[in-house]
């Protein structure tokens, strides 16, 4: 009897272990393969009446993940929101995986042929080496890269502004983000304006004082591990409980939305912390 109920033991010591090994894989299958929708609303006083329910998608972060053969999963859920126009805020490839040129540019006219896209550098695209080279094929893809520029986007009789800046890995000499907003209010007066700016870590200190209605973000990955009533448990720059990951925020009188992000950055992980496709519907009032 002692010896088969340790066998008894053992064998249920074995299926719990099991168990949890299974939970653990299909928490971590459903935290970084699988696509989570969200919808979002900003709303402003200062919006042209003729962009009243604009759709904006917001995607940041893929680090070079792929969602279904050619990012089918990923193109459809786009697809699926009909969105107006799409931001892509920076970090479409990995510096630690390299640039997959072919699937990037099956990506590239994928999007492309939903909406149009709107497309600021991340850090990654630097750090790779071949931001200019990623640039050129995102622009024969019929990409707007906004390299510390701006572009009008016309409505019926409205128009606003988005402006994008390089990451600061970019060039040494290239535009201050203050030369940039000055360069939207010089061009178009006191326009209604979004700025795509990948790093969400400087929207507190820099990017909420340079006027802009509203800013969109990555950078931010949800704090990786996302945890209740937190922002995340570990940020990009591997601190604890990082700000600025998920959603929106205010400071100084302005808001950033930040996207979650869809992928990782080399051996990192999502727990709790789907890739996501943010939906931002801009509203008058």
């Amino acid at each position: 009897m002692t010896t088969g109920g340790k066998r008894h033991r053992f064998r249920g010591a074995g299926a719990v272990l099991t168990a949890l090994l299974l939970l653990t894989a299909g928490a971590l299958f459903w935290s970084n393969c699988v696509l989570q929708v969200e919808s979002f609303s900003f709303s402003s006083p200062r919006l042209p009446d003729d962009f009243d329910g604009y759709r904006l998608a917001v995607l940041s972060d893929l680090h070079g993940a792929s969602f279904g053969k050619d990012n089918r999963r990923l193109l459809r859920a786009v697809t699926a929101q009909k969105p107006d126009a799409i931001a892509a805020a920076g970090d479409l490839v990995d510096r630690f995986r390299g640039v997959d040129w072919e699937e990037l540019k099956t990506l590239a006219d994928g999007l492309s042929a939903i909406a149009p896209v709107y497309y600021v550098t991340g850090n990654h695209e630097w750090a790779t080496g071949d931001a200019a080279k990623i640039k050129a094929l995102l622009t024969a893809a019929g990409w707007t890269v906004l390299s510390n520029e701006s572009a009008a986007v016309r409505r019926g009789g409205g128009e606003l502004v988005l402006a994008g800046i390089d990451d600061p890995n970019g060039y040494a000499d290239q535009k201050t983000p203050e030369t940039v907003a000055a360069e939207v209010h010089a061009r178009y007066g006191n326009p209604f304006w979004i700025l795509l700016a990948h790093r969400n870590d400087r929207f507190e200190t820099r990017y909420s004082l340079l006027g802009a209605d509203l800013t969109v973000s990555g950078h931010g990955h949800g704090g990786m591990i996302r945890l209740p009533g937190t922002d995340g448990l570990i940020g990009t720059r591997r601190d604890w409980f990082p700000s600025y990951t998920a959603g929106f925020y205010r400071a100084n009188g302005h808001t950033v939305f930040v996207s979650r992000g869809l992928g990782n950055s080399g051996p990192s992980f999502r727990l709790f912390n789907r890739p996501q496709v943010a939906v931002l519907t801009l509203k008058k009032g």
